[in-house]
Formats: structure tokens, sequence, C-alpha cells
């Protein structure tokens, strides 16, 4: 069945709801960004060894998984935008005690609840568009959180820059605080900004369908794509979902303890997106730089071109996502990733470390490193990076959706943090070249996974997507 043209949209309406929603994927750029700068701050403030640094910044990542799943499940009792609300609240309240406690226990909590904040945003924000969005422009509007991402962390990068500079370094003062909590600080603006404009959004239409408030929804649907089509519309969602109950976390399985077939899609997409490494490729950014012959300063320049440059790949994804669809992209993103992570691992191998561990490579091998890791981060952004979103926002069935993006927003920040949390140790015991060997067979393995179980859903009505089984 193809899917039904709408008489009008009002693109107003929905560009607003689209503004609001990724603000979450700024604030989580934003922090992934700025923590880098504070990491020096946070060893003298809180006395830590790198154990504990390591702790105490990583222990975000498991508040992300915590969020990514609760929030699933949330939504679909208690609302997509309520669930988003909190995660506002939390954010603000992250940054707010981040940038001003003295009490290491403390800060470690509210670490935690961002990254709640974080895990919520990045399952709801996506989802959320997909149940507003006119399906012919779906993937464009969705491809706008990995843009909001990326653009968070640039943004992190130029306020850690002009922070740092302003106090001559993070441990320096700025208006009575020490910089690196500046840092943290800034991050309440957009919070607060999230927050507001939440408060001016309506409610997804699909969730206002299952809780029962048919005319509500009815009302929502006549202000996105006309009075027309409102009632037309209400009668497909209300088709789409289970008849005998709610939507609930059993409804992910087929048989018994077995996940349904479209389930185990959106782990492969939800896992591999990590399995590449995006997460630790610019551990090293800095320092090929200057193997490269860039001075210290001007690679931390170089950090915000990076920035600047992956914004513009997903703008490459926003043209071509709704055109050539989701699979293709993905199929070139692991071909293009497999090529530029072979290249680095190659240029690994070639180098050496010296006696206090650091990286050695003559200056053409750092320029052939850091050309492909920055070549990566391209194919990357124009490829897994937005679509992994979109597809996760889009490709379950009403009835299994929050459930769905419990179920695998879990696994795609367990294995960010496995990825992150596992990189010094392979690094030091199997070595760089080996380490981001291991990258660039996730990607070659990326590519036949992605071939063999992902099935197109360009163009679909929500209420067209199948459980692919299990129904």
């Amino acid at each position: 069945m193809q899917a039904q043209a709408d008489d009008q949209v009002n693109m107003t309406l929905v560009s607003a709801i689209v503004a609001v929603a990724t603000i979450g994927g700024l604030l989580f750029g934003y922090d992934s960004g700025a923590v880098n700068g504070t990491q020096a701050g946070l060893k003298a403030a809180f006395v830590l060894d790198d154990t504990g640094l390591g702790f105490t910044v990583g222990c975000l990542l498991v508040g992300c998984a915590a969020g990514a799943f609760l929030a699933g499940r949330m939504a679909d009792r208690f609302g997509r935008k309520r669930i988003m609300t909190l995660a506002a609240v939390l954010f603000l309240a992250g940054a707010l005690v981040q940038g001003l406690t003295a009490s290491h226990a403390l800060f470690v909590v509210f670490r935690f609840l961002g990254g709640m904040a974080v895990g919520a945003a990045s399952v709801l924000s996506p989802a959320y568009i997909s149940e507003v969005a006119p399906a012919a422009i779906r993937g464009r509007l969705t491809s706008v959180q990995q843009v909001m991402i990326i653009t968070g962390l640039t943004l992190a990068f130029v306020v850690n820059y002009l922070l740092a500079e302003a106090a001559g370094g993070s441990l320096g003062m700025v208006g009575g605080l020490p910089a690196w909590r500046w840092m943290y600080l800034a991050q309440a603006v957009p919070a607060v900004v999230f927050l507001l404009a939440l408060q001016f959004i309506p409610e997804s239409p699909r969730y206002l369908v299952v809780g029962g408030s048919e005319d509500q929804a009815r009302q929502v649907l006549a202000r996105l794509f006309g009075a027309a089509t409102a009632d037309r519309r209400v009668a497909e969602i209300r088709a789409s979902f289970a008849t005998d109950h709610r939507p609930r976390l059993a409804d992910v399985l087929a048989r018994g303890t077995v996940l349904r077939p479209i389930v185990w899609a959106g782990l492969i997409i939800a896992v591999f997106q990590q399995f590449v490494g995006i997460n630790v490729i610019f551990y090293y950014g800095e320092t090929l730089w200057r193997l490269a012959g860039v001075s210290e300063q001007a690679a931390l320049e170089r950090n915000i071109v990076s920035g600047l440059v992956s914004i513009a790949a997903c703008f490459v994804t926003m043209a071509l996502v709704d055109r050539i669809g989701r699979k293709p992209l993905l199929l070139i993103g692991s071909v293009g990733m497999a090529l530029t992570l072979g290249a680095m691992s190659w240029a690994f191998a070639q180098g050496t470390l010296d006696s206090s561990g650091a990286l050695q490579m003559a200056p053409q091998l750092g320029l052939v490193a850091v050309i492909a890791a920055n070549l990566y981060v391209v194919f990357f952004n124009a490829s897994w990076g937005p679509v992994m979103w979109v597809l996760l926002g889009e490709m379950f069935p009403n009835q299994l959706r929050g459930s769905a993006l419990a179920v695998c927003g879990l696994a795609q920040w367990a294995a960010n943090y496995a990825v992150v949390q596992s990189f010094p140790a392979m690094a030091r015991g199997l070595g760089l070249a080996e380490t981001y060997g291991f990258y660039t067979a996730g990607a070659v393995i990326s590519f036949w996974l992605v071939r063999s179980f992902l099935e197109e859903t360009k163009g679909k009505e929500l209420e067209q997507m199948e459980g692919w089984g299990g129904h």
C-alpha cells in the first residue's frame, strides 16, 4: 500500500516541533564536547586518579542506557511530551549541580541523572518527530537530530576554547569560578530553552489515540495535515494498535522469549553504530594533527573545523535520505568507514611507541592517519550517524515503538559504554593498529548485516510498518 498524499501540511508547525524536539540532541552533543575540556579541573577539584576520572566522566553513559530504556516505556504510559519535559528538567539540574557542587558524590549522581536525560532525548526526539512528520520528508526531518548533536559538540569546542583563552586555561578563573565549571554551567541555557519550548508543542497524536484521547488527537492532526485527513488518520492509527491491550514491553517478543525480527534489526543498527568506533576515533585526534606537523593550538582549532565538516556531512544525508532511501546510505557508509578505518589501522601499524607509551609516527604517516580519520567522520555523519536515529524512530509498528526503542536504546548506549571503556585497555594490550582493525571489521560486518536483514522504510506511513513476523 502506498502512502496517501495529504491535502495540506502545516510546515510551520512541523518545523517548530522538529526544532524543539532536537534541542535534546544539542544538549547531548554539548555535554560530549564540553567534558573533554573539564578533565583537568575534575582531577584537581575532586583529587581523582585516572580510574576515578574515568568513572566520573563515564557514569554519564550508564545514565544514558538507563534513561533510554526507561524513557521508551514511560513515553507509552505518560506521553512523549511529558517525558521530554522531565528530561529537560534533568538537563537543567545536571548542568547547575555539576557546575557548582564541591561534592564528588553529588557530582556523580547528577552526572548520572544528566545521562538519563541524554538517553531519554536520544530515543524520544526521533520517535516524536517521526510520529508528526509527513512520510515523504520524514527522513530529512529526523536527520536534524544528528545535525543538532554535532552542532552541540562543535558549540562546546568553541565555548571551551573561548573560556580557556579568557582564563588562561581550564583551571583559570572567570567571574569567580574556574573556567571548567562554566563549561558545565553553560549547558543550563539550552536546557531552559528546551524546557520552555516544549510547553508550546502538541503531544504525539499516536500517543493520544492509544490513550483514548481521540478528539485531542484529531485536533493535533488537523493542525498538522488539515481537517480533511484528520479522521482518516485517526482511524488508521487506531487500527495499528492491538485491541486487547495497551503497548507493553512483551510486545517486542514474537514467541515466548524470542524477539521479533524487526527488533533484532533495530538492535543490529543500534549496536553496530558504536562498534565502528565513532566515540574513540578522535581520542588521538589532537596527537595526530601534531604528528602531522601542526601546532597544539592549531590542533585544537582543527577540532572545530572537523565539527563544521561533520555538520555539512549531515546536510548531505538530509538531502538524500528521502530520495535514495535509508538502506543505500547505510551501505555506502559501511564501505567508506571500512576503507578509512583500514587506512588508519595501516598507518598506526607503521608507527612506534616511545618509553612513555606515546605514539611516534613520521609526519607523512600522521597526515595519512588524520586525513583518514576526518574522512571516516564524514562517512559516518553522512550515513550511520543520522540514519540510525531515523530508522529507530520510524521502523517499528505503533504497537511496538516505545518498547522496541527501550530495548534498542539500552543496547545502543551499552555498546557505546563498552567501546569507550574498552578502548584504553585494547590500545595498550593489542596496539592501536589492531584496535582500529577491530573497528574496521565492525564496519565490514555492518555492511553484510544491513544488506541481509534490514528492510527499506522510505516513503511509508508509520501505520504501514510491519513487525516482520510474529503478528
